[in-house]
């Protein structure tokens, strides 16, 4: 896979307004060429911002972490597919990976979303789950391969094990990212982006260290340079 610098940052639009989102864009210009748009902005007319961002060039990731019976599923993905969002993500259970393959068309890449990267052990066995976080991922990894998923979320820790699991077949989606002296906010399995970049990643997601910035354009260009250096 060949993919320049600018291309592996995913900029998170958490924002509760159009208005501020598209500030944001607008404030960020030619830095950035990617967005994801999530609950927060999805809820409050994302979905519809997603095709501005679309037919302006931009590409797009619905983060909504689909998962329903088949049918409902499918039909959400062709509902994104129209939008001309380049990625979706679907939570990483076989039946719901399954449907989402499927159902995909007019290039829409599936994601599967294997453990949130605010989740480590203790929430595992809390959620009843008889298994590690790193064995979990593991697992997901391997149906998620086997089912033609296009790529995996996945914190910066599991990448290198990944890797080894899917090869180069499937891409490699890091959120948790955070530049060194960031604040962990509430995530617990985080990375630098020269570290996520260096042990396999193909994307990193960066919401708050660069929405929240002072300078978001020159806290995204920093993010951007780190990538290209640790590409080499």
């Amino acid at each position: 896979m060949s993919l320049q610098p600018r291309d592996r940052l995913i900029v998170a639009l958490d924002h509760s307004s159009i208005e501020e989102a598209q500030a944001m864009v607008s404030r960020l210009g030619d830095a950035v060429t990617f967005y994801k748009i999530g609950y927060q902005l999805a809820f409050a007319g994302g979905i519809t911002f997603a095709r501005t961002l679309t037919d302006a060039g931009k590409q797009v990731f619905i983060d909504l972490k689909l998962h329903d019976i088949g049918n409902t599923v499918a039909q959400g993905v062709k509902s994104v597919a129209r939008l001309g969002a380049t990625f979706l993500t679907v939570h990483a259970y076989p039946q719901t990976m399954k449907a989402a393959v499927d159902a995909r068309e007019k290039g829409l890449r599936i994601l599967a979303v294997t453990v949130l990267t605010s989740h480590d052990d203790k929430d595992m066995v809390e959620a009843g789950y008889n298994s590690s976080v790193s064995a979990l991922v593991a697992r997901r990894a391997e149906q998620a391969r086997d089912i033609g998923v296009d790529g995996l979320v996945c914190s910066g820790e599991e990448v290198g094990r990944l890797r080894s699991i899917v090869s180069t077949k499937l891409s490699l989606v890091t959120p948790g990212i955070r530049p060194a002296g960031s604040a962990a906010d509430e995530q617990k399995r985080i990375a630098t982006p020269a570290a996520a970049i260096a042990a396999g990643s193909d994307y990193l997601v960066v919401g708050r260290p660069i929405i929240a910035a002072s300078d978001p354009k020159a806290a995204a260009e920093a993010i951007v340079a780190e990538i290209s250096q640790a590409s080499r």
